[in-house]
């Protein structure tokens, strides 16, 4: 609603010819010239309210915004002799920076990590709503598969990342079903890695955040050498399905994944990929449970060891193998000075039927994350045999269990 001069004038008149002439002496006129005064000033008034109004009341822009974090963590490792003599070492983990946002309808999400030994891009694609039910995602995007929210808890998660089956990010076009009559359904496909295929330019193949085949060991190459043989996964096709449904013990969800895709050489097609998954998991007012068992098989000719890459290293796996992992998580909110926010968690990862016929593999960590504003940590305790990050590798055949407690703290802005 506005206020113009036609308002005053009638008020004015209103107030003058109103007042029977009986009374119409000097002093009622200037009380009425008073009271005339202040209406105008309150329709002033009510003029600039109804203005600024006007202003504020409009929708803000839509943009994009810009966050991050910065990371050390604190290791102390029962394989490494040295570190254990200096009560452990503090190392720099990584510089973050986030993208997210929307214009024009048109969503992004990126992510650039620097670390001092890599940088990456950890996953980076645009989204788009075309319904109110369906979401399309296309770039650098997450491969559907497995337990969501969470997989695991921890800093380290389970060894299914280890194999390329947790955190996953390929090059590809993902269309997702929210969470309506209780289903969803992720549909996927990734034309190639992060590295874009075979004949990628990356300067570094073993410089990336998600774990990827890149090739096969042959005989004679270490575990953790170059492959002297390069493959790559791609024209990859996944799937998630997942059923929510309420009852007394509190919320679950359990579904089904699957992917399937060619690996190529640089000459010719050498073989193709699956896997597939079954999970479940149920959140119960603050607790947390969830359970996975997957299996995945990599054909190529005869080859029972493969070349995988990620955090600027080589590693090698097993051809095909199964696994099983399970965690629970406690969230509780505190109030103990500066920290708002704890999560108590076990996650258990058991990696075993390998085909190159190598020891099994598994790790326990038993942990809590802390959230004290901007600052979040994660504090584990992990106990680990034949694990990467923990003194092995996937394909070892070692015997003993290793440790490692482990700190990783975060400001994240």
């Amino acid at each position: 609603m506005s206020f113009s001069f036609r308002h005053t004038a009638l008020l004015s008149n209103a107030l003058l010819f109103g007042a029977s002439p009986v009374f119409a002496n000097t002093t009622e006129l200037d009380t009425l010239k008073r009271e005339l005064a202040s209406l105008e000033q309150k329709v002033a008034q009510l003029e600039a309210h109804s203005d600024s109004a006007d202003i504020h009341t409009e929708e803000p822009e839509k943009g994009v915004q810009v966050g991050g974090a910065i990371r050390f963590n604190y290791g102390m490792n029962s394989y490494d002799q040295d570190s254990e003599r200096r009560g452990g070492d503090i190392d720099f983990d990584l510089v973050r920076i986030n993208l997210s946002g929307e214009v024009a309808e048109v969503g992004i999400n990126a992510e650039v990590r620097f670390h001092d030994y890599m940088r990456v891009v950890k996953f980076a694609y645009l989204d788009y709503d075309i319904t109110p039910q369906w979401h399309a995602q296309l770039g650098l995007a997450p491969v559907p598969f497995g337990n969501t929210p969470v997989a695991s808890r921890s800093y380290f998660m389970t060894p299914n990342y280890f194999v390329g089956l947790e955190e996953d990010y390929d090059l590809g076009l993902v269309f997702k079903r929210a969470m309506q009559d209780n289903w969803q359904l992720d549909l996927a496909f990734f034309k190639n890695d992060d590295h874009g295929g075979i004949d990628g330019s990356a300067e570094d193949r073993q410089d990336r955040y998600s774990v990827d085949l890149v090739g096969l060991r042959g005989a004679g190459e270490g575990v953790y050498d170059a492959p002297g043989q390069k493959l790559a996964e791609y024209n990859t096709l996944a799937g998630r399905y997942a059923y929510q449904f309420e009852h007394e013990l509190g919320q679950t969800q359990i579904g089904v994944s699957a992917l399937h895709g060619g690996l190529d050489n640089g000459i010719s097609r050498a073989g193709d990929y699956q896997a597939w998954a079954v999970h479940a998991s149920n959140r119960y007012e603050q607790w947390y449970f969830h359970i996975q068992h997957t299996e995945y098989d990599y054909q190529v000719d005869a080859s029972t060891q493969l070349v995988v890459a990620a955090n600027a290293m080589y590693d090698t796996i097993a051809a095909k193998a199964s696994s099983t992992t399970l965690g629970v998580s406690y969230d509780l909110s505190v109030a103990l000075g500066p920290i708002e926010d704890l999560t108590l968690y076990n996650d258990f990862g058991l990696m075993h039927d390998k085909s190159d016929d190598s020891a099994n593999t598994w790790m326990n960590i038993t942990g809590v994350s802390v959230a004290a504003g901007p600052i979040f940590a994660y504090i584990d305790l992990v106990h680990a045999q034949n694990q990467p990050f923990i003194g092995g590798t996937l394909v070892g055949d070692s015997d003993d269990f290793e440790r490692r407690f482990n700190i990783n703290v975060g400001y994240y802005f």
